[in-house]
């Protein structure tokens, strides 16, 4: 399963995603992709289109972005708005593979 956590929720200061959808085991996991393509996008707007520097690491199954300050998340709290309501659609639609929750900041 792919847990998505954001921190916060207005605004949102970051995410971690961890795991897979493990949808097919034999084959290309669309929904996985899907994920990755959308934080990606995500975080590389974040870093080279609007050039903040926030705490970041990605790895297999694994992807974190931490903003931080206040300032800078509410400078990119449309783009993470974007990415929780795109995430939280996929989790509607595939409940058994992708999981939404929000923490305190």
């Amino acid at each position: 399963m792919i847990k998505v956590k954001f921190f916060g929720k207005k605004p949102i200061y970051g995410f971690h995603i961890t795991g897979h959808s493990d949808v097919s085991p034999d084959g290309p996991e669309v929904i996985c992709a899907g994920v990755s393509s959308a934080a990606y996008m995500t975080a590389n707007l974040i870093t080279d289109i609007i050039g903040l520097k926030p705490e970041i690491s990605a790895d297999d199954g694994d992807m974190y972005l931490k903003l931080l300050t206040e300032q800078e998340a509410l400078r990119c709290d449309d783009i993470l708005q974007g990415l929780r309501l795109h995430l939280s659609s996929l989790g509607e639609q595939y409940p058994k593979y992708i999981k939404v929750t929000y923490s305190e900041v």
